[in-house]
């Protein structure tokens, strides 16, 4: 399996992320949702379909609210 070149991608991390380093990170380029550990940003990033990310981001939303 090869992986999108992300090594340019514009990585964001969340306005909700702490100060103690415990952070994720998203980029999108080439057709990919990139995802990374912002501690180890040389790790090669899991690589999601927009239709996976959307998927993840509802079920992440889902399960806050049922907290």
């Amino acid at each position: 399996m090869t992986h999108p070149d992300l090594s340019r991608a514009d990585w964001r991390r969340s306005s909700h992320s702490g100060q103690n380093g415990n952070c994720v990170e998203v980029a999108e380029a080439n057709g990919c949702v990139g995802v990374r550990d912002s501690k180890n940003p040389s790790s090669l990033p899991l690589c999601l379909k927009a239709q996976q990310w959307s998927a993840l981001i509802q079920d992440i939303k889902a399960d806050s609210r049922s907290l």
